[in-house]
């Protein structure tokens, strides 16, 4: 293997565009998954013709558009750990869809498989082997997340925030929707795809309102897992929220 890289505070520079939020899709499938990204960026500061550059690694890229017109060929670049466009104007809305293999990562990286189910390990840097991002600590913007998948081979999908949306599509996958009100740095992203079960208890905030805590695990986990209820009630600042260990 080869040496890490170190990297120090000094040698960050500011953005050239912030995130203004993001929303994914995930079909997951066996031999692939697709990600679907639409991503708002707006520049930060008065250089208007700085490049954005993303970081992806083990991505294939399927489609790029900016504001639903297809990228031409000649403005962007693709290698193995960024890509790159050019020509872009002070807002816009980027949408891409890339292919990942997570049945072939062993890197314990982005999005792999691990034990017949789906998950993944964005910290520090995992979220470029995702989907091609500004995957820094200081980027910060509101995940919303779909998840589609096999409802027998996955039927617990859980992402970061509220679940807010489930359906069943018509060609007999299952589509859950988790949408997370606080914004949060790329390396903080979550998702798991699997046979859990759910350890599930309330907690009533300071103003009254009762909030549903959920507890995933493995079955063989679950009657370990009364001291995760008790630390996230201790003390509890969220709105909703669900775990996987």
């Amino acid at each position: 293997m080869s040496e890490p890289n170190e990297t120090f505070r000094r040698d960050y520079l500011p953005p050239d565009f912030d995130v203004n939020g993001i929303d994914l899709t995930f079909e997951l499938g066996e031999e692939e998954t697709l990600v679907h990204a639409s991503i708002e960026f707006e520049r930060t500061g008065s250089n208007g013709h700085a490049s954005l550059i993303l970081t992806g690694e083990d991505l294939e890229l399927r489609a790029l558009t900016i504001d639903n017109e297809v990228v031409s060929e000649d403005r962007y670049v693709v290698d193995k750990a960024t890509l790159t466009i050019e020509a872009l104007p002070q807002r816009f809305t980027l949408k891409s869809t890339v292919a990942i293999k997570p049945q072939e990562n062993l890197a314990l990286s982005g999005l792999y498989k691990s034990a017949g189910s789906f998950c993944t390990q964005c910290e520090a840097e995992g979220f470029r082997r995702i989907t091609y991002f500004l995957d820094r600590p200081d980027v910060m913007t509101c995940y919303k997340t779909t998840i589609i998948a096999d409802p027998e081979k996955y039927p617990v999908l859980l992402s970061n925030g509220n679940r807010i949306a489930t359906a069943h599509l018509n060609d007999g996958r299952r589509k859950v929707v988790w949408e997370d009100p606080f914004p949060k740095p790329s390396y903080l992203f979550a998702l798991v795809a699997g046979h859990l079960e759910c350890k599930a208890g309330t907690f009533t905030t300071r103003s009254g309102r009762e909030v549903r805590l959920e507890v995933w695990v493995a079955a063989a986990d679950l009657d370990k897992t009364d001291h995760a209820l008790v630390h996230c009630k201790n003390p509890w600042r969220g709105t909703g929220s669900a775990l996987a260990l």
